[in-house]
């Protein structure tokens, strides 16, 4: 699902025009990334968490030359699922655990 087809699908759901819709798609995501960008974590109940991760540093290699090469440290964010979305998406019942 692109973010377009969740805008739309917004849209029909709360009946308000595609526009409106853009703006509160856009404005959920850009929340989360602000909030990411201030080190903070996002958690949505039944859905799951955002955060971010440090990658330490490393030494690489390119693939072409075969060189080693010096991977600096970098912030990544990171998703963690709901255990219920993960059930979800499994296919598993909550009545079946």
């Amino acid at each position: 699902m692109t973010k377009a087809e969740l805008a739309t699908q917004v849209a029909q759901n709360l009946q308000v025009t595609r526009k409106e819709a853009d703006l509160i798609v856009g404005t959920v995501l850009d929340s989360i990334v602000a909030s990411l960008l201030n080190g903070e974590k996002v958690e949505i109940r039944g859905f799951g968490s955002f955060r971010t991760r440090t990658r330490p540093p490393r030494t690489g290699r390119n693939p072409k030359s075969g060189e080693r090469v010096a991977v600096p440290a970098k912030t990544i964010p990171f998703f963690k699922p709901s255990k219920h979305l993960r059930e979800a998406v499994a296919g598993v019942s909550p009545t079946e655990e």
